[in-house]
C-alpha cells in the first residue's frame, strides 16, 4: 500500500469538517478562523515577513471531476476549472497524466491542519515552513491545485523527477498557470514542485454574490494538501 503524506494521515483524523465560507465582502485577514489562528502562535507580522497577502475564499466553485486522497470531490473557481481541462488534455496528447489530488480548501480546514500538528507537538515555526498560516493558502482561492503523475508519490518532492514536472515546465505557463513555491522562494516556504496556481482573470467571481456555491455531494468538504 503506498505511504500517504504525513498531513493526509493528520487529516483523516479530523474527519469530515464543514467549509466555512467568508462573506464575499469580509477579507481573509478578518476572518474567524485567522484570528484564531493568531492564538496558536502565528506572529502578527506573518503576511508582512512572508510577503504574503490575505486570501479570498471565492463565491463560486465548479466541479472538476475526481476526488482527493480523502475522497471528496475537487473544486476549482469556473476559469481555473475550465483552464485545468484544457491543460490537462493538452498533457495527454503528449502522453502525459496530470492528476489533481488537492482544490479548494477553507480557511476553517487549514486552521485545523495548524490545530492538529500543534496537538502532535511540533512547534509553530516548525509547521509555518511547511504550511501557509489560515488566511494565506492559495488553495483558499480556488486557484491552486497539486498535480500528481501515476508512478509518483503525491505532494512529495519525487514528482520533479516526472515527466509530468517536466511537462508542466515547459507549457503550463500557456494555460496560466504557474509554479508557485520554487527551491528558495521569498515566502520561506518548503519547495512544491506539486503545487501550481492559476493566474488568469476570474469573471464569474467578479460579481457580487450572497454566499459560496457548493456542489450538492455532502463530501465535497474537505481537500488534502498542505499549503
Amino acid at each position: 500500500m503506498p505511504r500517504l503524506p504525513f498531513v493526509f494521515a493528520i487529516l483523516l483524523q479530523l474527519g469530515a469538517l464543514p467549509v466555512a465560507a467568508a462573506p464575499p465582502s469580509q477579507p481573509a485577514a478578518t476572518h474567524p478562523n485567522v484570528e484564531t489562528a493568531f492564538r496558536f502562535g502565528i506572529p502578527r507580522d506573518y503576511a508582512s515577513a512572508r510577503g504574503l497577502t490575505s486570501v479570498r475564499e471565492p463565491q463560486q466553485l465548479a466541479g472538476i471531476g475526481g476526488r482527493d486522497a480523502l475522497g471528496y470531490a475537487q473544486r476549482l473557481i469556473p476559469a481555473a476549472a475550465r483552464a485545468w481541462a484544457r491543460m490537462r488534455a493538452a498533457a495527454a496528447r503528449d502522453g502525459v497524466e496530470l492528476r489533481a489530488v488537492s482544490t479548494f480548501r477553507s480557511v476553517e480546514v487549514q486552521a485545523a491542519i495548524v490545530r492538529a500538528k500543534l496537538a502532535r507537538g511540533q512547534p509553530i515555526d516548525a509547521i509555518l515552513r511547511v504550511n501557509a498560516a489560515p488566511g494565506y493558502s492559495e488553495h483558499h482561492s480556488g486557484r491552486a491545485i497539486d498535480i500528481a503523475t501515476s508512478g509518483y508519490a503525491p505532494v512529495e518532492e519525487e514528482f520533479e523527477r516526472s515527466r509530468a514536472f517536466a511537462w508542466l515546465t515547459r507549457n503550463a505557463g500557456a494555460y496560466g498557470f504557474g509554479m508557485s513555491y520554487p527551491r528558495d522562494n521569498p515566502h520561506a516556504l518548503a519547495y512544491e514542485p506539486w503545487h501550481w496556481c492559476w493566474h488568469g482573470d476570474d469573471v464569474e467571481n467578479a460579481s457580487p454574490r450572497t454566499q459560496l456555491a457548493v456542489n450538492d455531494d455532502p463530501q465535497t468538504n474537505l481537500p488534502a494538501d498542505t499549503r
